[in-house]
């Protein structure tokens, strides 16, 4: 029988092969923890301006990790061999699981790498990538995506979509597909590149609650999009 427990000790494996794959591919230099501050959208674009970089996003599957990182990680190459790195800072989740990953790769390239998140990061004690160099928490009750009275997006997610010269989202869940539809109304450049969860672990997650194991893997963030801009 599926427990707590072992979920925790399926996702902690999971986070741990995803970044064994990232940096054994690159061996990025991350050494030393980030750079971390509490900052209003306002405050962040200072920063980003005060250095001429332009912000690229890139949203996707956190907690939900990626059927296929390989293939994931090869997306994330393809996009930044389009970005200069001398003016482009890559912005993701702040954390290290899934999309995450993409730090690695980021800064062997030579990207400066930030993230924006929500302070409940902080206050939950979720694990930053080594490979993220400045982390702003914007102060938000939820993770992000659209409020709950359904009157815009939350902080994290404003910030996110106010400060991007570019969102990219290789698969991506809720708070994804709120991020990108937001960006669109607002006339940010977006692309989406169709990827699935972890299969085992989206069943695994169904079963500890009670719910029937789930036959569509490919997140809620597809729903912005009809195909893949590519």
């Amino acid at each position: 029988m599926l427990t707590l427990r072992s979920l925790r000790l399926w996702r902690a494996t999971c986070l741990a092969t995803c970044l064994a794959l990232a940096a054994s591919a690159w061996a990025a230099d991350c050494a030393g923890p980030p750079a971390t501050r509490e900052a209003s959208a306002a405050q962040i674009g200072a920063w980003l301006q005060a250095r001429g970089l332009k912000m690229l996003s890139f949203v996707g599957y956190s907690g939900a990790m990626y059927q296929d990182p390989a293939a994931m990680l090869a997306v994330a190459r393809q996009v930044l061999a389009g970005h200069d790195p001398a003016r482009t800072a890559v912005n993701i989740g702040a954390t290290a699981a899934g999309i995450g990953a993409v730090y690695a790769l980021a800064r062997e390239r030579g990207f400066a790498t930030i993230g924006i998140v929500s302070t409940l990061a902080r206050e939950q004690g979720e694990a930053l990538s080594p490979c993220v160099q400045q982390v702003f928490f914007v102060r938000d009750a939820s993770w992000g995506g659209r409020l709950p009275q359904g009157d815009g997006l939350a902080p994290t997610s404003a910030a996110i979509v106010a400060l991007s010269a570019e969102i990219v989202a290789i698969g991506g869940g809720e708070i994804a597909r709120d991020e990108l539809r937001g960006a669109r109304a607002a006339g940010v450049p977006v692309s989406f590149y169709a990827a699935d969860m972890d299969h085992a672990l989206a069943r695994a997650k169904a079963q500890a609650r009670g719910l029937p194991p789930p036959t569509d893997f490919g997140g809620a963030a597809r729903e912005a999009f009809t195909t893949a801009a590519r």
